[in-house]
């Protein structure tokens, strides 16, 4: 890119200067609700995240889409909405194997997703799984990320035991 046409880019968040006060905290998550102590560090990295049982067992992962989230144009990013489902999706595997004859970890081959709708700043995000075939071999799963009723996020992901 030349200087030019840097010159000629509109003004954007980024070029703001950085707030002087702080912020007003997050709400508390919802009623049900405890925090997770599972995932790595990458996962982690997503900042609090929080989990509570389903109807069906599963486990509902979910965070508070904060500033840290957002790309440039003010929504949660692309890359934090796939790591948050991919982290449940992989939570929520490890978890239904546990204490069985397939209790060793797993870990993504393929990832697709659909990006359905935006999240925005201060919503609650929430990462519903299913696993659709959980073999010795290779396992399917999906998660669906939601704001309340709305879908934000379709994946579906293969899992390699290891």
């Amino acid at each position: 890119m030349t200087s030019e046409l840097l010159d000629t880019m509109p003004p954007t968040d980024l070029d703001a200067p950085a707030p002087t006060s702080t912020p007003a905290p997050a709400p508390a998550a919802p009623a049900g609700y405890t925090t997770l102590e599972r995932g790595g560090a990458y996962f982690r990295a997503l900042g609090s995240t929080y989990q509570r049982l389903a109807d069906d067992g599963t486990v509902v992962v979910a965070v508070r889409v904060d500033a840290s989230h957002a790309n440039i144009i003010g929504v949660a990013h692309g890359g934090m909405l796939m790591t948050l489902a991919d982290g449940a999706m992989g939570i929520n595997l490890n978890l239904s194997r546990a204490g069985t004859a397939k209790s060793q970890a797993v870990v993504t081959t393929t990832m697709s997703s659909e990006f359905l709708s935006a999240a925005q700043v201060g919503d609650w995000l929430e990462a519903h799984t299913r696993i659709r075939r959980n073999g010795r071999r290779i396992v399917f799963v999906d998660c669906t990320l939601k704001v309340g009723e709305r879908e934000v996020l379709h994946a579906s992901g293969t899992f390699l035991p290891i």
